[in-house]
């Protein structure tokens, strides 16, 4: 990973920290896993999923609530597929 990567991964560590630490998990373990990964129209959608306010993240993480777009719901269970 070249410097500018790593210094990317930290502003987006630090703009994924929620007010709830089972999100910040899912987050970082996107992170850890996926972001190196991920093609630009990916990371698009991360970034919309990371724009969301934390109440509705949860309640769609959870399973509480349906998540209304098709690409962010696809987002979020990939996010809860990938390895703890």
């Amino acid at each position: 990973m070249s410097p500018e990567d790593q210094v990317e991964l930290r502003r987006l560590r630090w703009r994924a920290r929620r007010g709830m630490r089972e999100l910040d998990v899912l987050f970082n373990r996107h992170l850890d896993h996926a972001w190196a990964t991920d093609s630009e129209a990916q990371r698009g959608v991360f970034l919309r999923l990371l724009d969301c306010e934390d109440d509705k993240l949860w309640r769609w993480f959870m399973g509480y609530e349906d998540v209304p777009d098709a690409e962010l719901k696809a987002f979020v269970q990939r996010i809860l597929a990938l390895p703890h």
